[in-house]
This record gives C-alpha cells, sequence and structure tokens, in this order.
C-alpha cells in the first residue's frame, strides 16, 4: 500500500478517535459500538504498519528469510481486525482470515463496510503476490543441465534472465535437427512455429526441445531434499534417521488406516462396485464438497493428461515390485502383519504393480555455489512423456503414436471425426478404435482418443465435447469464408510474411491446426478463469486468476495491479519494456495477463523471434512441471464410487440409477455413453457433488482396482497406496520439508492438523481427533535430538537452526510429523482458507506453476494474435465463442462478468442443456445448487430443483 494511502488511513483513524476522545479512551470504552471500535482500532494499526509492511515487502537473498505468510499483529490487525489474531500462533497462512476474504461473515460489521473489505482483498492479493515473487526467485530447479547457469550466470549475464540454453536444442535425431539450425544456432522458422507442433516442439522459438514430450520433470524443490529415503546428507539423516524407504510405513497400511471411505452400509456399497443393475438402492457414503461438482472431478483428470505423463503406452517399466500390506510400526520398529490384522485391514499382501521408469539414476555432476557444493540435477530422474504446454494434446495427440489415434472426418479433414447414434439426433460422438489403431489390449473398445490410457465416461463426455467445439469453430469459419470468400482471414504465413491470406485461401489442414489452437486456448481460459475460482472460492482467488488471464487493465485488475506493483516495486523497480532483458519481474508490473505484452506490439514481424518469442518469461529456467505439480494433483478423493444418475427428459431432480464408476472404465465406458446420451450425462456430472479433498475419503473401488493386465496373484491394485509409492519413487519430499521448501510454517506436531476453529467436543473435534491419533499410530513418535539440525531451507523465528525436537525440549517424545507422506499431510489439513477444495499446501504448489505454464507459452502472449488463431479464433476465444460477448444475468459475487467459457461451451454443443444451465454462472458448481450471496458454500437448492433428492441425504 503506498504511502498517500496510509496518510489517508492514519486521519480517519485520528479524526474518529479525536471525535471519542483519547486513542486509548476511544478503543477501551464500552460506550462505542463495537464495530466501528473496532475498525478504529484497525485503522490505527494501518498507520503503525508501514515499517513493518515494507520490511515484509522486501524479498531476501536467502531462502530461510523469505516470507511465509504470516505478517505482523500491525498488518494483521489492520485488514482483518480482531478476527485475524486468533489464528497468528498456528502454522497457516493470514490471508483467509483478512476482511472480505471469506463468505459474507468475513466481511466487517459497520455501516461503511466497502473500504475495510477493500483493505482486505487488497492485502491477500499483495500476500499472495509475495508468495509468488519468492517462489519465482527460490523454487525453480531445472533438471536437464541448466541449474548452474541459473545459479551462476553464464557468459556475464545473470542466471535468473538467460532467456537460451544449449541443453534445450533438438538432438540429430530429431526430424526437425536441420530445419532449426542443425550444429550451428538452431531458431525455429516457417512451418515449425506456425502451429503446435505434436511434439511439442518449437513453442519457444529460441529453445526448440524445451517443454517438448520426452523432456525431463523439473523439480520445485532443493536437489538435496529429494528422495529423502535415501538419507544422501546429514539434513535428510537428522530429519529421518532411518525410518523411511519405498515401501516403510507400509503405503497399504497407511491406505487404509487413513484414506479409507467408511461405510455405514458396506453391502449397498460393495466395495464401491455398487450394486446389480446400477440399482438406485445402491449407496457408497462419502464426504461431498457443497460449491464443487463432478464435472469438475472428471475435468482435471482431463487436464492432467494433458500436462503430464510418467507412463509409456500406458505402461511403466517390465519389472514388478511388491507395494506393501506387509508391516505396521510397533513402538517405533517395523513389525510384520499379522493375518488377521491383514484380513481386518482388508489389504492385499500379493498386490504388484510395475516399477516406474527412470531416466538416470547416476550420481549427480555437482558444481560451487556461494562457498557450497550444490547438486546439478536429482539424484533421479524422470521423462514427461507429454508435452508440457497447455496444448490440448489429450485430444490431438503428443507424438507420432498418439496422433495416429487422431481420427479426422475424411468429409472434411478440418473437422475431428464424429459418428452419429442410430436413433438420436445430436452432432455425433467419437469412432471407437479400429483394430489397426496402436493401442494396448485393454483400450479396445474405448472411442478414439489421443491420451487413451484411464478412461472413464467422464473423460468420454469431455473429449466428446470438445471434439464436437472444435467442428463448431470449423463450421463458423466456413461460414465466413462462403459470406466473404475474398476477406482477411488475419492468418500469416512466415514463409510468406506479406502474403494476405483470405478466407477462402485457408487449406483444411491450417483450419484443424487453427482449430486445435482455439480449442487449446478455451481450455486454458476455462481452467484459469472458471474452474479454479471454483476450486478456490473466495474474491482474492477470483480476482487473482481473472488477472492471471486477463492482465492488470483486464476487468477487476485495479486491487491487483495495486498488489503487484507494491512487491515488484520494492525489490525490482519497474518496466514495461518488454525487451528489457534485465527487468525480468517486469511481467509482473506490468501484468500481461493472456493477451499480453508480445501480443500488443502493432508493427509485429511473424518471422523475427524478438517479436513471436517477445512475450514469453520463463525466469531463467527453462518450462517444465515439476514432480512436485504431479504430487499434489493426486485428487483421488474428489471421485464418488456411484454416480447419480439423472434422465433429462424425465424429471432432472430424481436419481434414476447409481451407477458404479469402475464400472464405465475403458471400453465399457462406451455403450452408457452412447446408449445414455452427452445430454443426461452431462446433467448427471454437473448435479452431484464430488468428495471433499481430505483423509478418509478415498473412492473404496480405486483400493480394491482391478487390472487384468497385471502380472500378480491378485490382478488387483490398491491405487491410494500406489499413489503414495509413486510419490516416494519420484523423491518428493516429505509432508514438513515439502511445506519449508514452498516457504510455508512447518508443523510441530500431529495435532497441528487440527482446524483451531473447531470446538471442542464436537463432531468435527472429534472426527479430527481421531485421524490424528490413526496418523500418530501409523507414522510413530521418537525421541528427539536437539543437536541434530534437520533443514536449512528456514529458521526459527529467533534465527537459530531448526532441530529434530520443533521447539520441544531435548529429549522428549515427539510425533515423526517429518516422515509423513506429502499426499497424506495435505489430506489432513482440516485448517483451509474459505472456498478451497484443496489445502494451503497444494495451493502453494498451484501459484507457481499456474502463473509459469501461461507466462511461458508464446500461443498465450506473443502469438496470441490473428497471424496464428485467425481474427475470428482471436475474437472466439476473448468472447467465449462465436458473436459479441455474453453477459451473465445480475452481478454474482458482486462482480458484472460474461457468460463462462464452459457454460456457452456446453450449451452450444448439447443445446439440451440450455434450460439447465440457464440458473447456472459457473459450470463446476453444482447446477442445482443455489449460490446465494458473496461466496456462500451453503448446500441448499435453487428455485426449481428443491425437490432433488441430492438435497435430502
Amino acid at each position: 500500500m503506498k504511502l498517500q494511502s496510509f496518510a489517508v488511513l492514519v486521519i480517519s483513524a485520528i479524526t474518529f478517535v479525536h471525535a471519542q476522545g483519547t486513542p486509548k479512551a476511544a478503543l477501551s470504552s464500552s460506550n462505542l459500538p463495537s464495530p466501528r471500535a473496532e475498525e478504529a482500532k484497525a485503522l490505527l494499526a494501518c498507520a503503525q504498519m508501514v515499517t513493518d509492511q515494507v520490511k515484509m515487502l522486501k524479498i531476501p537473498d536467502m531462502r530461510a528469510g523469505r516470507f511465509e505468510g504470516k505478517v505482523s499483529q500491525a498488518v494483521a490487525l489492520c485488514r482483518g481486525g480482531e478476527q485475524t489474531l486468533q489464528f497468528r500462533g498456528t502454522p497457516w497462512v493470514d490471508w483467509s482470515n483478512y476482511w472480505g476474504a471469506g463468505d459474507s461473515t468475513s466481511l466487517p460489521k459497520i455501516v461503511l463496510q466497502k473500504a475495510p473489505a477493500t483493505r482486505g482483498v487488497a492485502g491477500a492479493l499483495e500476500d499472495l503476490e509475495l508468495q509468488r515473487v519468492a517462489l519465482i526467485r527460490f523454487n525453480l530447479f531445472d533438471n536437464s543441465g541448466t541449474y548452474p547457469s541459473y545459479v551462476n550466470g553464464s557468459g556475464g549475464v545473470g542466471g535468473p534472465v538467460i532467456k537460451v540454453w544449449p541443453e534445450m536444442r533438438l538432438l540429430p535425431t530429431s526430424p526437425s535437427y536441420s530445419a532449426v539450425g542443425g550444429d550451428g544456432a538452431q531458431v525455429c522458422k516457417d512451418e515449425l512455429i506456425r502451429f503446435r507442433n505434436v511434439s511439442g516442439i518449437c513453442n519457444d522459438v529460441l529453445n526448440p526441445a524445451m517443454g517438448s514430450s520426452g523432456m525431463l520433470f523439473a523439480r520445485n524443490v532443493e536437489f538435496e531434499t529429494s528422495f529423502p529415503d535415501a538419507g544422501l546428507n546429514d539434513l535428510t539423516r537428522n530429519r529421518h534417521g532411518d525410518r523411511l524407504s519405498l515401501l516403510q510405513p507400509d503405503p497399504q497400511v497407511i491406505s487404509r488406516r487413513l484414506f479409507t471411505r467408511v461405510q455405514s452400509s458396506p453391502d449397498k456399497c460393495n466395495a464401491g462396485y455398487g450394486l446389480a443393475g446400477d440399482s438406485r438402492d445402491a449407496s457408497c457414503d462419502y464426504k461431498k464438497a457443497p460449491f464443487f461438482n463432478v464435472l469438475a472431478a472428471y475435468w482435471i483428470q482431463f487436464m492432467t493428461h494433458d500436462w503430464f505423463s510418467h507412463l509409456e503406452e500406458g505402461h511403466n517399466d517390465s519389472q514388478y515390485m511388491k507395494v506393501g500390506c506387509a508391516t505396521k510400526l510397533v513402538n517405533g520398529t517395523e513389525q510384520p502383519l499379522t493375518p488377521e490384522e491383514i484380513a481386518q485391514l482388508g489389504c492385499r499382501p500379493d498386490d504388484m504393480i510395475d516399477k516406474g521408469y527412470v531416466a538416470d539414476d547416476s550420481a549427480p555432476p555437482t558444481f560451487a555455489a556461494g562457498g557450497q557444493t550444490r547438486m546439478a540435477r536429482a539424484p533421479k530422474t524422470m521423462r514427461n512423456t507429454n508435452t508440457a504446454w497447455w496444448d490440448a494434446s489429450q485430444l490431438y495427440g503428443f507424438d507420432d503414436t498418439s496422433r495416429q489415434r487422431v481420427k479426422r472426418d475424411p468429409a472434411d479433414v478440418a473437422k475431428l471425426l464424429l459418428v452419429p447414434i442410430a436413433g438420436q439426433k445430436g452432432l455425433g460422438y467419437l469412432p471407437v478404435f479400429a483394430p489397426s489403431d496402436p493401442i494396448n489390449p485393454e483400450w479396445t473398445g474405448q472411442e478414439a482418443a489421443a491420451f487413451p490410457d484411464n478412461w472413464t465416461v467422464g473423460l468420454s463426455f469431455l473429449h466428446n465435447l470438445f471434439a464436437r467445439e472444435h467442428n463448431a469453430f470449423v463450421a463458423e469459419f466456413r461460414r465466413h469464408a462462403k459470406l466473404t470468400p475474398n476477406a482477411d482471414c488475419g492468418l500469416r504465413d512466415p514463409a510468406k510474411p506479406q502474403h494476405v491470406i483470405r478466407y477462402k485461401d485457408v487449406t483444411p489442414d491450417e483450419l484443424f491446426e487453427v482449430a486445435r489452437l482455439v480449442v487449446a486456448a478455451e481450455i486454458a481460459k476455462i481452467h484459469t478463469t472458471e474452474w479454479t475460482p471454483q476450486l478456490l472460492y473466495d474474491e482474492p482467488l477470483y480476482l487473482g486468476m481473472n488477472g492471471n488471464w486477463f492482465g492488470l487493465l483486464g476487468a477487476n485488475g485495479g486491487l491487483l495491479s495495486k498488489a503487484l506493483s507494491n512487491v515488484v516495486a520494492q525489490n525490482f523497480g519497474r518496466s514495461t519494456d518488454v525487451d528489457k532483458g534485465s527487468s525480468w519481474y517486469s511481467v509482473f508490473a506490468s501484468g500481461p495477463g493472456i493477451f499480453g505484452l508480445g501480443s500488443k506490439v502493432h508493427a509485429f514481424d511473424i518471422t523475427d523471434p524478438k517479436y513471436t518469442n517477445g512475450g514469453v518469461n520463463h525466469f531463467g529456467s527453462p518450462f517444465n512441471f515439476p514432480e512436485e505439480f504431479v504430487s499434489v494433483y493426486r485428487l483421488h478423493p474428489l471421485v464418488p464410487d456411484l454416480l447419480e444418475y439423472r434422465d433429462l427428459s424425465a424429471d432432472p431432480n430424481k436419481i434414476a440409477k447409481r451407477v458404479p464408476v469402475v464400472e464405465t472404465f475403458q471400453g465399457k465406458a462406451t455403450p452408457f455413453m452412447e446408449s445414455m446420451g452427452m445430454a443426461n450425462w452431462g446433467l448427471t456430472i454437473g448435479r452431484q457433488r464430488l468428495g471433499l479433498l481430505t483423509l478418509n475419503n478415498s473412492p473404496q473401488f480405486l483400493q480394491n482396482l482391478k487390472m487384468g493386465r497385471l502380472e500378480s496373484k491378485t490382478q488387483q491394485i490398491d491405487v491410494v497406496a500406489l499413489d503414495i509409492i509413486r510419490d516416494r519413487e519420484h523423491g518428493v519430499p516429505r509432508f514438513n520439508e515439502f511445506r519449508r521448501q514452498y516457504g510455508l510454517r512447518q508443523l510441530a506436531s500431529f495435532d497441528d492438523f487440527m482446524d483451531p476453529s473447531v470446538q471442542a467436543g464436537t463432531a468435527d473435534w472429534q472426527e479430527q481427533h481421531a485421524t490424528i491419533a490413526a496418523m500418530r499410530d501409523v507414522y510413530g513418535q521418537h525421541k528427539c535430538d536437539a543437536s541434530k539440525v534437520i533443514t536449512d531451507a528456514q529458521v526459527n523465528d529467533d534465527g537459530t537452526p531448526i532441530n529434530d525436537c520443533l521447539g520441544h525440549p531435548d529429549g522428549s517424545t515427539v510425533d515423526n510429523i517429518e516422515d509423513v507422506d506429502t499426499a497424506v499431510g495435505y489430506l489432513a489439513e482440516y485448517r483451509r482458507p474459505h472456498g478451497f477444495a484443496i489445502s494451503e499446501t497444494q495451493f502453494v504448489v498451484f501459484i507457481l506453476n499456474a502463473s509459469r505454464r501461461l507466462f511461458s507459452d508464446r500461443f498465450f502472449t506473443s502469438c496470441f494474435r490473428p497471424e496464428f488463431y485467425t481474427t475470428l479464433g482471436v475474437d472466439w476465444v476473448n468472447h467465449n465463442g462465436p458473436g459479441p460477448e455474453m453477459m451473465e444475468k445480475g452481478t454474482p459475487n458482486g462482480h458484472k462478468q460474461p457468460v463462462s467459457p464452459m457454460k456457452r461451451i456446453l450449451m452450444r454443443n448439447i443445446p439440451e442443456l440450455k434450460p439447465e444451465l440457464d440458473s447456472v454462472v459457473n459450470a463446476f458448481d453444482p447446477w442445482a445448487r443455489d449460490r446465494g450471496n458473496y461466496y456462500s458454500i451453503a448446500w441448499k437448492p435453487r428455485p426449481g430443483a428443491e425437490s432433488d433428492e441430492a438435497f435430502n441425504q
């Protein structure tokens, strides 16, 4: 906040207090209305926080002194009044308690309540931006060999502003090696820069291999902290002792003790497989999120299929390994499970799974930096077999094999092939794989998709929906071409940059690739401005995510602009010059959003990398997803065991069947989709609430998943246990160090997971208390040794090193909280910001990577232009479809906003859903829920849905 703003606040506070007497009297007088007194006290705190804030905004040179989401008492009081002070002693971030950061109860109870609420939301945005800038400074660790130059610089250029890396060159084995320059300077040009390439090469014109399929996953944590079970250094050994291994603590025991959904009627659930005939009498209990629907659960699976995969064609390594159900912890030592204990847990000792692929497990090279010897990469590396770009590769392919699975319409190869179903009206469905297609046997009978693994009816719905959207764009383009065949469509060919391409000149292949650009941008926009603001349902995140996309100059950009300016100006000065290499933070000061600095250049030269690459910012480290990002997207509790199927043509408020999710896997999805139809499945997954991301809420069918391809006695796998194993295979640090690495406060005991706002003795308190007792039983305790320093990522408040006792007296018996698997820890976070479906630990990973995947992609910055998308394509993405922008009725949560992109896509391609969607603001909010006022998460029906059975559950 600027000093002028503080002056206004001070004058306001002093004026108020002067009218009441002395400041002390004013703040203690019982005659003062409490809300006004609280605001006066908050205003005085605003005056006192000037010094605190200047200090807080400064990013230190060392990670141990970074901002950890905790503010001073004056800052907290200024931004949220007394309510903010009560949780300052907990590990959780402070901003979630500021005025306006929750529902209507977070708004100050005074007549003029707008100013404090604005101050609170602005403060929350400032804290979040401060975290993001620190994350970009301290949490970029590329595994491809570029990290030493990032730390030490190269050729006199500082690491954070390096823009070209020799490690990002195409290899001689690449078919495009000669086209980009071969052994010389590699620069992408001509056809390689026009559209998204299947393998992801040449997104960055000067770094052809960056983000392409087969590149190594990055890290967001120091290499030295990864693979903690290996005990590679003193800090790791001090932190964990000898308590960790791939199967220690036992992953199946963790799954059964901490993840299982307890059932009131186990027979009606049948381990997640339901009852015969999809009977509506089936019942599988699960904890439900009131403000997020099952469509949102399938959406994130649809997204992860676009972003990353450790598998090769649906398989891991050919070697098999056991997956637990062997030991439990007793008095600090692992003891074999007895047959009776195995039966009681319901786990399976004979389950086995294929090991994960490892790209390189040789000893990592080292380099000197700051008087220390550092690893140049992690002890083991893995490859992302998908493209890292937001390029809709799950639809269009990510390598030559997957592209062969993409079916184009022989009657118009600009379109994707959709096949009509006999007896049904509509736009048709994706064809089924043919015997000649490059697929695994288990994919037989599925609808054709570039990424066919882990297929369900929910993925079928989304793939069909966006195939229809692709064709809708092609049809609209054809309509324009018919009406104005000689008009300039905006597209340009880099080989002939001055040649105007008319609508009638566009070839089917060019139009196919333009449609891919448009669909990929729509998907990115939906995720950024629609899915995420519902996942993180509060005002700061609504403003923040819209700012990510539209920029600071877009709708509702004012508060975000101030927050960014405060952080950036304090640390780096300001620059709006996109070409100024030394100002690598200028992207924050200028706020490009999706339609960024590079795309606003008027004299754009499509042949010059200065322009095509001009709007991207990699912040000195090549872009790829980090292993930690994969970890926090293990979101299986979102999925219910049973889908509450509804018939749109009958009574939408009635649940007609309960279909087991597991019975819609792979080829079984096809008859479900074709016989029941897109509209009914849209209604089904749009109305049903998904599961809360918390412990004791994972699908039962995933703990008992039948997989015929497995070479094991059981041919089953506990996917929940497998999630834990894969994180350990990939070297993800355990929960407490994970938080420290990302700049969050550590926990000192399992009790810290308790939500401090929950009253003792209530049902919620009892449930949390029981779960924490189970965590203590599973992970154990030990006698601490204060001489053992366990981390260098943070220090104690007094500046001393953090040791094994975590603030407890030396020799105390302490919880093994350092050993908690990260997936267990973030699901155990009962205290979360209002409207957050994920924990703050998951969210901080998102803060960093959600921004980078936009900033690094030239098709979302420099090249989001008609030369690549056509004029129609740019307008389509900006307006959420053809024609002028449609506005939503009223002002949801106080904002005038356009009809959201997912809502318009649903109505455009499944017109039967228009009446159902009329009152829906966000397509990922349960469609029958009344959104109420200001970010309400209450579960109550909208008008017309009062008889919906879901509101009686």
